[in-house]
């Protein structure tokens, strides 16, 4: 084995995407695999050089993401328009796209591994690890897609911390875990020097678990004494084909569907609030001649809905100036549109397209009649207590869209998506366990509403409340706690990931600074 990774250290490199993959949520779904899943390519960047280096991060990230992101080919296949022969090189690309930062790693990782003091490494390492993740989920609009902490969302018992570093403190330790594997297996006989390092491991781990442990507690508590301070919600999942759904003569049903699964909530519970999924009104609601059916709905149950629906401002009638928006509506029971929410981070190629001058080919993946304009976020949709924070869509993955939210006074978050376009994959799998940290995070409630799933009701410890299946129609309500405060990642915590970045350069830095004086005294 030994020989073997010296001469092909990249081919065990490999294994770290498979690693990944098995431990992924619609993947093997085995999560103990992080602990050892980065070791592989850890240890074989001690075998390379650096051109060899920044190859194998780009193959192994490549080869990460095509796992990750397959989906994307139904997306821009089956609902974009696009045939197999562009929607294929689009996945590659966006796979080769994301394996750069991977590639930026592994670079200054082998760097740090071979040349740094195994101190230095162990925390250095894995900074630049969360601090590339940020990086990624900043530039050209930002695509944080299951950064690795992601992976630990089905275990809330152990992302209880979440709400001090945000999920990048649980990247952070799990990359530590495995430097810390790394360099005891590159230690070879001087394992015993070696060794030691796994003792700040252990002690991070022992106060992250302790502290995982108290914050349930507590959290448990108030949440016993928030029931007091609570509103009842309901979910409609409408399971609506994408491939139809916006088809005039389908808006009738569409719309019939969502009000008669609103309608059987009332049977055990009276919500105050139904939430239905992003674009759930396939139509414009000022101008469609059936509307009232909704309105009646709203009166006669004396109950809000919160939709989403395309929306259009008409800005100047002389130069028909007209903006589009990827909207959230809140229908009051006297049948006005009481407040809203236009999505302020839009898809690029998908409600808008970049360039879309010079890429005319690309215009099918937009969905609407016209491009989308961004909004806002502003204040809360108030309803009956309920300070509402909403989330359209991919918005979720954002810690700072959440974030953004519960400093204008959000008591509860609320996500409206279409995870259709995803098909049977892992990708609505991904959107459930991301939308999992922004409850714990910011310690308020997020209620799920997808239009084929998966739909749910998550609590402030990242609790899911018997969550939807995928592509069924269902209808569920639940009593929601309403949580005010601000956790210390709202406060300052959610400067961690940047704040790795600098970190991890600085020690780059110093390490290259230090090898040259070594090279030049011998």
């Amino acid at each position: 084995m030994s020989s073997f990774l010296r001469r092909r250290p990249q081919v065990i490199a490999l294994l770290t995407p498979l690693l990944l993959w098995c431990a992924y949520p619609g993947g093997g779904e085995f999560w103990p695999l992080l602990t050892i899943a980065l070791v592989p390519l850890m240890v074989a960047l001690t075998f390379m050089n650096a051109r060899q280096a920044l190859w194998t991060g780009l193959v192994a990230g490549t080869l990460q993401y095509l796992l990750l992101l397959y989906w994307i080919v139904v997306v821009l296949g089956r609902y974009g328009g696009l045939p197999i022969f562009i929607a294929v090189p689009a996945l590659v690309l966006l796979a080769f796209y994301m394996a750069i930062y991977l590639a930026v790693f592994t670079l200054l990782g082998r760097l740090l591994f071979t040349a740094a003091n195994p101190c230095v490494v162990l925390f250095s390492v894995p900074a630049l690890w969360v601090g590339l993740d940020w990086l990624r989920g900043q530039l050209f609009t930002g695509f944080p897609w299951m950064d690795i902490g992601y992976a630990l969302g089905s275990v809330p018992q152990l992302i209880q911390s979440a709400d001090i570093f945000g999920h990048g403190g649980l990247s952070f330790l799990v990359v530590m875990i495995n430097a810390c594997l790394a360099l005891i297996v590159c230690g070879k006989k001087e394992w015993r020097k070696i060794l030691p390092l796994a003792i700040p491991t252990c002690v991070l781990l022992c106060i992250t678990g302790y502290y995982s442990n108290t914050r349930w507690q507590d959290v448990e508590e108030n949440l016993n004494v928030a029931k007091n301070d609570s509103i009842v919600i309901g979910i409609v999942q409408g399971n609506i084909d994408q491939s139809i759904k916006w088809s005039p003569n389908n808006q009738q049903q569409t719309l019939s569907v969502y009000l008669q699964n609103s309608q059987s909530l009332f049977k055990e519970k009276r919500p105050d609030l139904i939430v239905w999924p992003e674009t759930a009104l396939p139509f414009y609601p000022q101008t469609y001649p059936d509307f009232g059916l909704l309105q009646g709905f709203v009166a006669q149950f004396d109950s809000a809905v919160l939709t989403g629906a395309p929306w259009y401002e008409i800005v100047d009638r002389k130069t028909k100036d007209i903006r589009y928006y990827n909207s959230a509506q809140l229908l009051e029971p006297q049948g006005n549109f009481g407040s809203y929410y236009y999505k302020s981070h839009l898809v690029p190629f998908g409600e808008y397209v970049p360039l879309k001058k010079l890429l005319p080919f690309l215009a099918p993946l937009v969905e609407a009649v016209g491009d989308f304009s961004p909004g806002e976020i502003g204040e809360p949709l108030e309803w009956r207590g309920a300070r509402i924070g909403v989330l359209i869509c991919f918005e979720a993955i954002f810690p700072d869209i959440a974030r953004a939210w519960i400093e204008s006074g959000a008591n509860v978050l609320v996500n409206l998506t279409n995870d259709a376009w995803y098909g049977k994959s892992s990708a609505p799998h991904h959107s459930m366990v991301m939308s999992v940290f922004r409850a714990v995070e910011n310690r308020r409630s997020v209620v799920r509403s997808a239009n084929t799933g998966i739909s749910g009701f998550i609590d402030p410890l990242g609790r899911v409340e018997e969550p939807s299946e995928i592509f069924t129609t269902w209808a569920q309500a639940e009593n929601v706690p309403l949580m005010n405060g601000k956790t210390i990642f709202v406060r300052w915590g959610y400067m961690f990931p940047p704040g790795c970045l600098v970190m991890a350069l600085l020690l780059t830095s110093i390490t290259v600074r230090q090898r040259r004086r070594s090279a030049s005294k011998s």
